[in-house]
């Protein structure tokens, strides 16, 4: 399920806000699995609230590089770990980086998510901001606030989010003075109308960049290996024997052994061009482009791997359409 981003200054109220949004959350759960005939998804919906304060990450650790690195990368981690079909993972922090912004995107589609990236800028000016974090400085929770030169360098390297970037969007803004975040809309971006009659916010589905590839069998790509280099060695042992042939050309047959064919002693057969020599390097490309397209093919949709056979038939076909150009 979504994931929520929240993105703002430091002191800037996020957390108030996030907090906000967890209850309206979790109330328009409970309210929708009293209703007469609620979706069976809605059971099953949580809602996760991650934070520095709850990973005890400490206000001090933007003071460097390599802390504020580590303390990212926890926070990377947490959100991570806790995106599933069935969270409503509310991540609130600095989020200031657009970089870091877009990884978590990518996150949440590599996961399918039913929605884009949900982005909320809480819009206070930098001066109040700064107030506020000078009166969490002298009240009974110190640690709470920024030192000074770690507020003005958060300040200076906030990298505000863009409603037209796919990964900022959609984004909510939330002025300092309203009383509550636009939580409806909020959750219609997020959840949608499940158990209320309406339609499911648009389904995201995981790009080639976000995705897995499957696992690659190692016997299959020994035979693919083995395979396409038997059936070169035998067009170069062809030519050898047939040096003295000025114009080239030729039939280099596979015996059954080989190709998949066995309805003679020999089947596919390589067709080479007539009128020149086929060198080493040539063929070579040729096998190289043809393992790399083919690599990941190694299993037919009825689930069995290709056979060697099988794969030497592919490799001859695919030689003399190459030879065909030449």
């Amino acid at each position: 399920m979504p994931l929520l981003l929240i993105s703002g200054y430091p002191k800037s109220g996020k957390t108030r806000r996030a907090r906000q949004i967890e209850e309206f959350c979790n109330n328009k759960l409970s309210a929708l699995l009293e209703s007469p005939q609620p979706s069976p998804k809605l059971a099953r919906l949580k809602v996760q609230y991650i934070s520095d304060d709850t990973l005890s990450i400490s206000r001090n650790v933007y003071g460097t590089a390599k802390a504020e690195k580590d303390a990212r990368a926890a926070f990377y981690s947490a959100i991570k770990r806790a995106l599933g079909p069935d969270d409503i993972v509310i991540a609130d922090g600095l989020n200031y980086i657009k970089g870091f912004r877009y990884q978590l995107y990518c996150e949440a589609k590599a996961m399918g998510t039913p929605n884009c990236v949900v982005q909320i800028h809480i819009g206070t000016p930098p001066a109040t901001c700064r107030e506020l974090n000078n009166a969490a400085a002298s009240s009974s929770e110190p640690d709470s606030a920024y030192t000074d030169a770690d507020f003005e360098n958060l300040i200076m390297r906030y990298e505000e989010p863009n409603g037209m970037s796919r990964w900022d969007s959609p984004l909510f803004t939330v002025v300092h003075d309203d009383p509550e975040p636009p939580c409806e809309a909020i959750w219609d971006a997020m959840v949608g109308s499940l158990g209320a009659g309406g339609k499911a916010p648009k389904v995201v589905k995981p790009n080639q960049a976000t995705v897995l590839k499957p696992a690659t069998s190692s016997s299959y790509l020994y035979e693919l290996d083995r395979a396409t280099q038997d059936i070169v060695s035998r067009i170069l042992a062809y030519q050898t024997d047939h040096a003295d042939d000025i114009d080239g050309g030729g039939t280099v047959t596979l015996p059954t052994s080989v190709s998949s064919n066995a309805d003679g002693e020999a089947s596919a057969a390589v067709e080479l061009p007539a009128g020149q020599r086929i060198t080493l390097p040539q063929l070579q490309r040729m096998r190289r482009q043809f393992i790399n397209m083919n690599r990941q093919h190694n299993q037919t949709k009825g689930g069995a791997a290709l056979s060697a056979n099988r794969i030497a038939d592919l490799f001859v076909g695919y030689l003399n359409d190459q030879f065909q150009a030449f």
